[in-house]
């Protein structure tokens, strides 16, 4: 009797066990920074505006980064470029353990550097390697990508006191990335030189800059994380200042992540066995979209039913990872078609925190503020729609 039919499965099961370790990897760089701020900012004697940069730096870099990982990974192969990103990534984590402001951006740009590598490429080994099965990876992949950021801001106070400080809570991370590196390399060699070269070189395959439909993905894909961002950074001080408790506020921003990981498990593999996509993604927007209204219109009245209705609005972040794959036609495309989408997605997403403070801070209030994010969740609702049409690239 044959093994290799036993091959293909074992194989099969470590490299999802592998995407799933790295997937793990992909937010805790950027959670843990947050709940120990006070603390990051006191210590190396900084300004809000050091502390505003820092923050800011995860959607620049992973703009940049994501634009070349395509190239990089045409060049020195898949595998071996999702091997460096996850080294990238231990090598920041671990640098925040040095002394001085200064040392930690530029850890934190490194560590953010491996991760919007493997942001774009994850998808790319999804559509290579499980093309029956795009859905459930894509689900999985981003269940394990939110709650590795959950597990981020929540763990991490806690690793304070047994570490020795802030240091050492945010360094702690590195001991994850290192596993996913060590699971990740023999799974990489099934994504080696071949993949480069069979590709045809990016000079000379056809621009998707050109493409409608990629530039419909890129908007929609921009749009989602627009306002994912700004519901991270704002919502916790909008309940705040509309009279609901610190904690209290801080547990309803993390339930509106956590609704994201039965969704990416459930409907993002029932959608992607659709013809189409329009239908889930314009479902999943107007649940939000009336989460959005009621925050508008009365946010201490039914805060716990807004943070829901919101998050399910929110899951709709693991369609547009769908969307990516199913949109392309081979794994070259969509290698093109994430990094479009997620490095131009990423420098909108990050206008939105800005641009919704700005209004609060010129308004006063938040109603503006809400009003403007109303405004791009229809947009996102309609690019959606277009982007889930059955078509390819």
């Amino acid at each position: 009797m044959s093994t290799a039919p036993l091959t293909r499965v074992a194989g099969g099961a470590l490299l999802a066990a592998a995407v799933v370790l790295t997937a793990l990897n992909l937010r805790p760089a950027v959670t843990s920074v947050a709940p120990l701020l006070g603390e990051m900012r006191t210590d190396l004697g900084v300004s809000a505006t050091w502390a505003g940069v820092l923050t800011t730096l995860p959607t620049l870099c992973f703009a940049a980064a994501g634009l070349t990982a395509p190239r990089l990974a045409a060049r020195l192969g898949l595998g071996r470029t999702i091997s460096i990103a996850l080294a990238v990534i231990t090598v920041g984590l671990l640098g925040r353990i040095i002394d001085g402001p200064h040392v930690v951006t530029a850890a934190t740009l490194v560590a953010c550097a491996g991760i919007a590598l493997a942001n774009v490429l994850i998808p790319v080994v999804i559509k290579q390697s499980f093309p029956a099965r795009i859905g459930l990876m894509t689900g999985i992949y981003t269940a394990a990508l939110q709650s590795g950021g959950a597990l981020g801001s929540a763990l991490t106070p806690g690793l304070e006191g047994p570490l020795g400080g802030w240091r050492g809570a945010l360094a702690a991370w590195a001991v994850v990335s290192l596993i996913a590196l060590i699971a990740w390399l023999p799974t990489s060699r099934r994504h080696g030189p071949h993949w480069a070269a069979n590709t045809t070189p990016i000079s000379g395959r056809r621009s998707l800059l050109r493409n409608r439909l990629a530039w419909t993905v890129t908007l929609f894909f921009g749009c989602q994380s627009m306002m994912a961002y700004i519901v991270m950074g704002w919502l916790p001080q909008v309940f705040i200042d509309n009279g609901v408790g610190k904690t209290q506020a801080g547990l309803l921003v993390g339930l509106t992540s956590l609704i994201g990981v039965p969704i990416a498990l459930v409907v993002a593999p029932l959608a992607a066995r659709s013809r189409g996509q329009s239908g889930w993604i314009v479902g999943l927007g107007v649940v939000g979209l009336i989460g959005t209204v009621g925050l508008t219109v009365a946010p201490a009245a039914q805060p716990v039913l807004w943070s829901v209705l919101i998050g399910i609005g929110m899951g709709v972040f693991a369609l547009a990872l769908a969307v990516i794959a199913l949109r392309a036609r081979d794994a070259e495309d969509t290698a093109q078609l994430s990094g479009m989408a997620q490095g131009f997605g990423y420098l909108i997403a990050g206008v939105g925190p800005f641009l919704f403070g700005l209004l609060h801070d010129v308004t006063h209030g938040w109603t503006v503020p809400w009003t403007m994010f109303l405004a791009v969740y229809v947009l996102q609702i309609l690019l959606g729609a277009q982007a889930g049409r059955a078509r390819y690239v």
